[in-house]
């Protein structure tokens, strides 16, 4: 297939590095051939690690059926659970032995402060150990102390006990929500990248590790054609198929009363479907037209991979850094943990009864938070979706689950630095909040600050949503951190204007309202709420006639 690829759209820098030269289009291949059994064998080498393909047809959440198991493990019973925990660690396990024994046995409040917080450092050192080994199967406890930090069992109550023991364990929804010690095996075996805060700064003049960037951003730009020519086809059956029914209606004729041998002419409604087929024959044109310049892309890019590929292996191969993809990401996790908590929050890193205050479904679960994020998108339609191209896609992003007693989710990535177009972005939940929803929308308003900024580039301050947002707080003379003052908005727009409830200024309430519209089922309800919602929907039927919006 390279042999057919074109390079006119190749990034200039590859190009440049390459030697390659944009040439005509080449013929295009029999669309089957993409994505049949050769060519998965092809690309079994160059796809990147962007942690699975996203599906850009998916137009929701599933629903979750079953938040816990009817039976609960037993490995919290297990006598031996904590020596298991600590077992195999080295020194630095008997170090984390030492100062927890003098912190339980502690009886001044005063020693026990101190202890506590000598226990922190250690703690996580510890748990970077057992990071290193979530790349293959680890023992039950240290699963768990990873995923739940849960390091002793009787630090909690026997109900805490069964009701951690029945979370489900596995991801049967498949959905991009990871707890900790599968963040650190997906990273570890490469399923994902690093987060792009703990990128490895190389050598300047290395040509080694220029083919190794380059060849990153050349697999993003990879897998968003591929994603996108697979979301083309899938759409195009879709046409295809409402076409195929339309017409057997078309087809049906009831014989003339008159001359029962002579069928009737076409009904009303046959008419009407006739005109529904000729809008659904242009849309496939359409769609057509659109996969032409996919699949090009597609190939280009492929070519762009495999020719990279080739250079970095006469180079010698990837290139070897110093430190490992699972210890830089160990750091960020402790960082982005921190950051959950806030300075004055609770930073014991154990799962203990003395700090755990949250019923069972305000726990940081996959499957509560997979509710809560339908929930969010019930009322935010676009809350997980990015335009490229003038398509908006969905793009539901990679959540990381952290066992932390904090009450702020972040988002530290909109996307994928090498892949804008369908990569996922990533957030951040504590497991163990106040209020598992609060801590999950702090985090999509940073993602939908993020995204806004990132897609208005220089032009933040002046366009779109982050423009519209930032004019308005220089005109109220605000101080402070505007992306605070934005996630505090956009919660207010999530619990109460959602409802009805006027909390927000007028002009961020029309900013939101035609940036970060309510779904229509929203809509329809406040708009008889209230003339300040029933005047921004009518406004909303003036631009779709005047079809400016």
């Amino acid at each position: 297939m390279a042999g057919n690829s074109t390079h006119g759209d190749m990034d200039p820098e590859i190009a440049a590095l390459l030697g390659t030269a944009g040439s005509g289009e080449g013929p295009l291949p029999d669309f089957s051939d993409i994505f049949g059994e050769k060519n998965k064998e092809d690309f079994a080498d160059i796809s990147s690690a962007s942690g699975g393909d996203v599906d850009l047809a998916l137009s929701g959440f599933p629903p979750v059926t079953k938040r816990l198991e009817e039976k609960g493990h037993n490995f919290f019973n297990d006598p031996n659970y904590y020596k298991t925990a600590l077992s195999n660690e080295s020194e630095i396990a008997q170090r984390v032995h030492g100062i927890l024994q003098k912190y339980l046995t502690a009886k001044d409040p005063k020693d026990r402060s101190v202890f506590r917080q000598q226990f922190i450092s250690p703690y996580w050192e510890f748990l970077f150990n057992i990071a290193r080994k979530a790349t293959g199967r680890l023992p039950p406890p240290k699963k768990y102390l990873l995923r739940f930090g849960l390091l002793h069992p009787t630090f909690i109550t026997p109900d805490l006990r069964d009701f951690f023991s029945k979370i489900v364990d596995g991801n049967p929804l498949e959905q991009s929500i990871y707890y900790l010690d599968e963040w650190f095996n997906g990273i570890g075996t490469g399923k994902m990248r690093s987060s792009s805060t703990d990128e490895v700064r190389v050598a300047r003049g290395n040509v080694q590790s220029k083919y190794q960037q380059l060849l990153e951003k050349a697999q993003g730009k990879f897998d968003g054609a591929r994603s996108i020519l697979k979301s083309k086809e899938k759409e195009r059956h879709e046409i295809e198929n409402i076409i195929r029914s339309r017409l057997n209606s078309v087809f049906e004729h009831a014989p003339l009363q008159e001359l029962t041998e002579v069928s009737d002419c076409l009904s009303e409604s046959q008419k009407a479907t006739i005109n529904e087929i000729q809008n659904l024959l242009k849309q496939m044109m359409k769609n057509d037209h659109e996969m032409e310049i996919n699949i090009r892309d597609f190939i280009s890019a492929e070519a762009d991979v495999q020719h990279l590929t080739d250079k970095l292996a006469s180079e010698g191969g990837p290139v070897t850094v110093d430190i490992g993809a699972i210890d830089t990401e160990c750091e960020t996790v402790r960082q982005m943990a921190k950051m959950t908590i806030g300075r004055q929050g609770n930073h014991f890193p154990v799962l203990s009864s003395e700090y755990f205050h949250s019923v069972p479904n305000e726990v940081g679960t996959r499957e509560n938070v997979i509710s809560m994020m339908a929930r969010i998108e019930s009322i935010d339609s676009e809350a997980f979706c990015r335009i490229y191209k003038n398509r908006l896609n969905r793009i539901a992003p990679f959540v990381l689950l952290i066992p932390t007693y904090g009450d702020m989710g972040f988002c530290w990535e909109p996307f994928d630095r090498y892949n804008r177009a369908t990569s996922r972005g990533r957030i951040i939940v504590p497991m163990y909040p106040r209020n598992l929803y609060l801590a999950l929308l702090t985090a999509v308003a940073d993602l939908r600050w993020q995204v806004a900024k990132e897609k208005a580039s220089f032009y933040w301050m002046e366009e779109g949503l982050t423009g519209h947002y930032y004019q308005w707080f220089q005109s109220q003379k605000l101080k402070g951190d505007i992306k605070e003052y934005f996630i505090r908005d956009y919660i207010l727009w999530m619990t109460k204007e959602a409802d009805g409830i006027q909390k927000l200024d007028k002009d961020v309430r029309g900013t939101f309202w035609r940036h970060m519209p309510f779904t229509k089922e929203v809509k329809e309800k406040l708009k008889n709420r209230s003339f300040v919602y029933q005047e921004l929907y009518q406004r909303d039927q003036n631009r779709a006639m005047s079809d400016g919006y």
